[in-house]
């Protein structure tokens, strides 16, 4: 008998389940090899549809073909639970008599790692003991009954692999736990296997996806990997070479000697010497104007060269930075095939993924084509946003963690790290630290602002010789090109005398950048200056506008400046970090100093004036009541700049000073210390507890053995499945939808009128690729908001949401009251 793995759809080809097992394995083993542990991702690889061989499944599948427009009850048969059953019934058994007890630790420990990730392909890692003190792991591999398992073992030894090569393919994963678990002596065990679990869990979701797509396009999977990872090699030569040209023609322009360009070629050069250590965690603080995007870019490539790195990933707060950063290394490469963008999650994940989705693993449905389409970042170069970063560890659905293990053996520059939330600044670190010291990555934390990151408890373990720029102290002081005037502790202004102050300041200055922070006040100055600004030009920059929105803007403001045109913007807090512009005046209202201090960058940005000015001002009409992390760094800002004009020699003399940024951070994270690891009001726990604390710590583990007055019969306890329930980034829920901005080729609307028609997987992943620069993410009471004013689409089985025209104007981006009068055109 022919046991069915799939079904291609466009011919009825069959890939069996040895071979879909087999070359599972060996994608899974590819995938494992990066951090030493290729027997345990092909443990999980080889047995994770293990259930396919039960004649129960068998019957499923042939009655799915049979009868396509009444399929049998999704999930009513379930092939995922048998490969960790079989592991559990091996080797998760006390032995009798005298036993080695490090070997039965081994053996514990890499059965609950595999068998999790083994169960969970479908949905996510399950918990070891959840809230209600249950352990559904335990249910799915010792107590749950499968039909047909023992004649599914046995055609797994016959057609897959021997039973004796099977036991020493273990013993093999085995060595390799024991040689993983030996590496960094000073971290704890149970963070260890978290991340263990999950980079294992990573590797099975993309080689069992990558493999069915394979199948379903016909190509053979081979050593795919492989010969990616050579090219990426020959391309990162490639790119560093272009990228020695262009700095090259840099050096040969006519303004190649002035003081700023004879900085920044000297810092450059400084990366890209550094670039020759080994990897590890370390800082670049290239003053704000001082090319840190050609500078990094610089450092990354060398470093992908000399060590042979497979990924260069670039993670920045904000999709404007996206934008900027990909078109400058773009026009430097001459290549957009190998670089992704990646803004958001254009497709939405099953709210609750798992066994009722077997029949799609079978049969490629409109929602498995995009299972199979959703990007598991294997492209030689991405920029990301700091929210998929923190996804990829931490979030749920497979979607996310699908990625993890192309994170390792990369250069990953985190671009304006000061960024990173404040109650994700423990879970932050760890996973750096794991990147670090597991996974071979080359890490870079790149700012102006360096926060005090190895201050906090759950420190980020910084090199201890990890700065790039020589002399840092005298380099900010050469980089100044601006003062700060201080109008925020004598006064508050309203958005009335806001805009009288913005019109003065245009009478002596030409360009004038207002950065508030909150988008109503934005759009209220906004308003305010349309009615009495004459002739000059008003701009007008939020996140309700999508990244090839603003980028438009952008690029109307910069022409403004480049022709030294009078022009006026009003934007949130995402034209501050990382955004080329330069403005004669900048007006930035009162927030944290590491924000004045990006505000101040898009002053005199690259020296053109002697010296101009940054105005601090109090904006009284802010509601920043929940916006914690604002509010709390505004106050720190106002207590330093009070303490500076009492006396004008402390804080090094300067507000934006190294000392005063070391001084602000480290209050800043005292004052939020109880925040940092990620509280969860509802369990009352910190989200550290749930992944990675040990027994004596565990309360759901004490609880459990109380109640039961017995001990867990596992060695792990954690809560994965629960913690990733709760994990948001951004504290709202938010929906990432399409919107209709721009007609031509390629654009908002071309892409929302294509979902309508049938695409193969490869144009699917293409068609959400392009749909990044369209994508807004709104907030769950605006999407509330736009179902009730017929605002919202839904396509592909409600998978993936779109605005109608009405709901997105040119001017301000999303309308929540779907009646713009002006949508869909580029102004």
């Amino acid at each position: 008998m022919q046991y069915i793995a799939h079904i291609r759809e466009s011919d009825q080809e069959i890939q069996t389940v040895a071979e879909h097992l087999l070359e599972t394995q060996q994608l899974a083993e590819i995938y494992g090899d990066k951090i030493g542990i290729r027997h345990i991702t092909g443990l999980a690889g080889m047995l994770h549809d293990l259930g396919k061989y039960t004649e129960k499944f068998q019957n499923y599948i042939r009655l799915a073909v049979q009868n396509p427009d009444n399929p049998p009850k999704r999930g009513s048969v379930d092939h995922s639970s048998a490969g960790g059953k079989l592991l559990f019934n091996l080797f998760h058994i006390q032995p009798q008599g005298t036993f080695d007890k490090q070997d039965l630790f081994i053996k514990y420990v890499l059965t609950e790692v595999v068998a999790n990730a083994i169960i969970s392909h479908h949905s996510y890692l399950q918990d070891f003991l959840n809230p209600q003190l249950e352990s559904r792991f335990l249910y799915r591999v010792r107590d749950l009954e499968i039909e047909g398992f023992e004649d599914a073992v046995a055609f797994f030894y016959k057609q897959v692999m021997e039973k004796s090569t099977f036991f020493d393919y273990v013993n093999q994963a085995k060595a390799e736990l024991d040689q993983y678990m030996n590496r960094d002596d000073e971290a704890d065990f149970e963070l260890k296997l978290m991340y263990l679990s999950k980079f294992v869990f990573s590797a099975l979701i993309d080689a069992d996806r990558t493999n069915t797509r394979c199948f379903e396009e016909n190509k053979n999977t081979g050593d795919k990997i492989a010969v990616e990872a050579m090219n990426h090699q020959m391309l990162f030569h490639e790119y560093y070479e272009k990228l020695m040209m262009h700095i090259k023609s840099l050096q040969a322009a006519r303004d190649a000697n002035t003081p700023i360009n004879l900085l920044r070629k000297e810092m450059s050069e400084q990366c890209e010497q550094f670039a020759e250590r080994p990897s590890g965690i370390h800082t670049l603080s290239i003053p704000t104007g001082g090319g840190k995007t050609l500078a990094s870019f610089r450092y990354a490539l060398k470093h992908a060269v000399t060590f042979k790195k497979k990924h260069i990933i670039y993670v920045v707060p904000f999709t404007t930075i996206i934008e900027q950063n990909a078109r400058e290394v773009r026009e430097i490469i001459v290549d957009d095939a190998n670089i992704l963008e990646h803004h958001s999650n254009v497709v939405m994940d099953d709210v609750e993924e798992g066994e009722s989705n077997e029949l799609e693993d079978v049969i490629v449905s409109t929602r498995q084509k995009l299972k199979l389409a959703k990007d598991n970042w294997d492209s030689p170069i991405i920029f990301t946003t700091m929210v998929q970063f923190l996804n990829v560890f931490y979030a749920g659905g497979s979607r996310n963690i699908r990625r993890l293990h192309n994170l390792s053996e990369s250069v990953i520059i985190f671009d304006e790290v000061q960024k990173v939330p404040t109650h994700c600044i423990s879970l932050f670190n760890q996973a750096v630290n794991f990147l670090k010291t597991y996974a071979h990555s080359g890490i870079v934390l790149c700012t102006a602002t360096q926060p005090e990151l190895d201050f906090v408890h759950n420190k980020l373990e910084i090199e201890p010789d990890a700065e790039m720029v020589h002399d840092l102290n005298q380099v900010i002081e050469a980089f100044k090109r601006v003062e700060i005037v201080d109008k925020a502790t004598d006064m508050k202004f309203n958005t009335e005398k806001l805009a009288d102050f913005v019109e003065e300041r245009l009478a002596d200055e030409q360009s004038v950048l207002v950065i508030l922070n909150t988008k109503t006040v934005v759009k209220n100055l906004y308003h305010r200056l349309k009615e009495g600004s004459g002739t000059v030009p008003i701009y007008h920059l939020s996140t309700s506008m999508c990244p090839a929105h603003r980028n438009s803007i952008l690029e109307k403001v910069k022409n403004h400046l480049q022709h030294k045109e009078p022009v006026v913007c009003i934007s949130t807090q995402l034209i501050e970090a990382g955004v080329d512009i330069s403005f004669k005046c900048v007006i930035r209202s009162l927030a944290g100093l590491d924000s004045i201090a990006q505000a101040a960058g898009r002053c005199n940005r690259h020296g053109e004036d002697r010296m101009k000015q940054v105005y601090v001002i109090d904006h009284e009409e802010e509601d920043l009541k929940r916006l914690k992390e604002i509010r709390i760094g505004k106050e720190i800002s106002r207590k330093m700049f009070i303490d500076l004009k009492r006396n004008k020699t402390c804080l090094g003399g300067n507000v934006l000073s190294a000392q005063s940024m070391e001084i602000y951070f480290q209050k800043y994270y005292s004052e939020l210390k109880t925040d940092l690891n990620y509280f969860i009001p509802k369990l009352r726990k910190n989200m550290t507890e749930l992944l990675y604390a040990n027994r004596i710590e565990n309360t759901y583990f004490q609880s459990y053995c109380k109640e039961n007055e017995t001990i867990l019969p596992l060695f792990l306890a954690n809560s994965y499945r629960t913690a990733a329930d709760h994990f948001q980034v951004i504290e709202d829920h938010t929906t990432a939808v399409i919107v209709p901005y721009g007609d031509g080729e390629k654009e908002g609307k071309e892409i929302i009128a294509d979902l309508n028609g049938q695409q193969s997987i490869e144009d699917l992943t293409d068609l959400l690729r392009r749909a990044q620069q369209f994508t807004i993410n709104i907030f769950n009471y605006e999407k509330d908001r736009l179902d009730q004013n017929k605002g919202l689409v839904s396509f592909l089985d409600g998978k993936i949401y779109a605005l109608t025209d009405g709901a997105y104007d040119d001017c301000y981006g999303l309308n929540l009251e779907n009646d713009s009068l002006h949508s869909g055109f580029i102004l």
